[in-house]
């Protein structure tokens, strides 16, 4: 008999090596797209010198309108006319919100438009940290250095140059061409609300949106060494949470057996121990089916046998840190601490602030409800101050979706195209209310340094990136 019951499970392990083994061997890509070949001849010098007028404005935003220098995103309105005359002869420009600009490029045929979308604000910098002026828009070895070179005024200079040569052309689309463009995005301010509002008034249900997200990239999935061109087909949404208590306060010299910092110190450690469950949203299930058929064989054994392997899977992420957690559930990340302002004096009061990044089916309510749960400690208040919730999950199945991916395959013809989670947050969130088909790819190859770069020091864009994000927009907007 135990002959038998060893030869049974025996058995049973061959079989389900066996089954993994073929699973992953017939694991293959699918169809590949294949690149037409067609050229795009560009202006190179007029693109530089159109993108280094746009650097010279100082756009930023604050969260303190104070701060704002409105002249500047006045100067910046004013000088698309003069860069683009084609397209304000064309198009129709409507001013919409705070400082937004929308523009409509008429079609051939009413209904099913595209939105076009980048914003023209920045974020502050720090002067003494750069090594060159961040608004000179200089010139140096082939690079065109400056605030928002790669968010994301290369790519609303991308959009105008390719719809200004279009219409010097003679080219009209099939369908209408919205062009939006907010100054707001850094602050997640209401002029991109206040353009959605515009559309749904008005009774426009976009055939797709188009905004910043993914990239073309190296070396970020596991056994695949090549370009991948992701696109963020659905984003997390966030919240901020604080943590607060209050006591009594008194002399460190007689402290009670737990202060609230003490207190509070334990909740971060319970949070941290107990970390959101794991969703393997469509974005990931997409982009690990996709992928996961162009790596090494050995990769192929897991991401063809999810249905076995998604608890390994998950444990090496969360092992991970970073992207490969954060695409696999709801992240929280202790950012503020504020108690006593004196080394002997036990604080009245003490709070603990954290930022969420939300996934799937979690909300900042639900969100709110887990910490509490995990905390279990009712003198600690916890609050919500702000957030929204995941963005849907756009579809992949349309034309719309298979135009874009050819269009990226033509520009970037070495690439192997892909859904992915979008991490960070977009004004393209807003869309949702009026389109599922959203989707979030930055025009532009970078690198993992240049990557960086976005809102840090020393933002800078290869000319030939700058030049390559045109070409994508001319052949994007031939199949609008």
């Amino acid at each position: 008999m135990g002959y038998a019951i060893l030869g049974l499970i025996l058995g049973l392990l061959v079989l389900f090596l066996a089954v993994i083994l073929v699973r992953a061997a017939l694991f293959q890509p699918r169809e590949e797209l294949v690149a037409s070949g067609d050229q795009v001849t560009l202006n190179e010098k007029k693109i530089v010198e159109d993108m280094q007028e746009l650097i010279r404005c100082k756009t930023v935003s604050y969260n303190d309108e104070s701060l704002v220098d409105q002249a500047e995103f006045e100067k910046f309105q004013q000088l698309l006319p003069k860069l683009y005359p084609k397209v304000h002869e064309v198009c129709t420009l409507h001013h919409i919100g705070v400082n937004g600009l929308l523009y409509h490029w008429k079609g051939q045929q009413e209904g099913d438009p595209t939105v076009l979308m980048a914003h023209y604000d920045v974020v502050p910098v720090e002067e003494g940290e750069w090594e060159r002026d961040p608004f000179a828009a200089e010139l140096i070895d082939g690079e065109l250095w400056g605030r928002g070179t790669l968010d994301t005024k290369g790519t609303l200079c991308g959009i105008l140059e390719a719809a200004e040569k279009l219409i010097c052309e003679g080219y009209q689309p099939k369908k209408d061409v919205y062009l939006a463009f907010s100054g707001q995005e850094e602050i997640n301010g209401p002029t991109c609300p206040a353009m959605v509002k515009w559309f749904k008034d008005q009774g426009i249900r976009p055939a797709m949106v188009v905004d910043e997200g993914g990239a073309v990239v190296e070396n970020v999935f596991p056994g695949v060494s090549g370009e991948c061109a992701l696109i963020g087909i659905a984003e997390k949404g966030f919240t901020n949470i604080e943590l607060k208590e209050k006591s009594r306060g008194g002399h460190a010299s007689m402290p009670p057996m737990h202060t609230i910092v003490g207190e509070l110190a334990q909740a971060v450690v319970d949070i941290e121990g107990h970390p959101f469950k794991r969703q393997l949203t469509k974005p990931v299930k997409e982009m690990l089916d996709t992928l996961g058929r162009r790596s090494t064989f050995a990769y192929k054994i897991l991401f063809a046998n999810m249905w076995c392997f998604e608890g390994l899977f998950d444990m090496v992420c969360k092992m991970s840190g970073g992207e490969l957690n954060a695409m696999m559930r709801t992240t929280c990340a202790v950012t503020k601490m504020e108690g006593s302002k004196a080394f002997n004096v036990i604080p009245p009061k003490a709070s603990v602030g954290m930022n969420l990044r939300l996934m799937g089916k979690d909300t900042y309510d639900s969100a709110k409800a887990y910490l509490e749960k995990v905390i279990h400690n009712p003198n600690i208040e916890v609050s919500v101050y702000e957030g929204r919730n995941p963005s849907i999950e756009s579809d992949t199945s349309c034309q719309e979706w298979k135009n874009l991916n050819q269009v990226i395959k033509d520009t970037w013809p070495d690439s192997i195209v892909s859904p992915y989670l979008m991490m960070a947050c977009s004004d393209s969130w807003h869309y949702c209310d009026i389109t599922d088909r959203i989707y979030k790819f930055s025009a532009m190859k970078l690198s993992k340094e240049e990557r960086g770069m976005i809102h840090g020091n020393n933002e800078r864009v290869p000319v030939k990136t700058l030049v390559r994000t045109v070409e994508f927009y001319v052949r994007l907007m031939k199949v609008c």
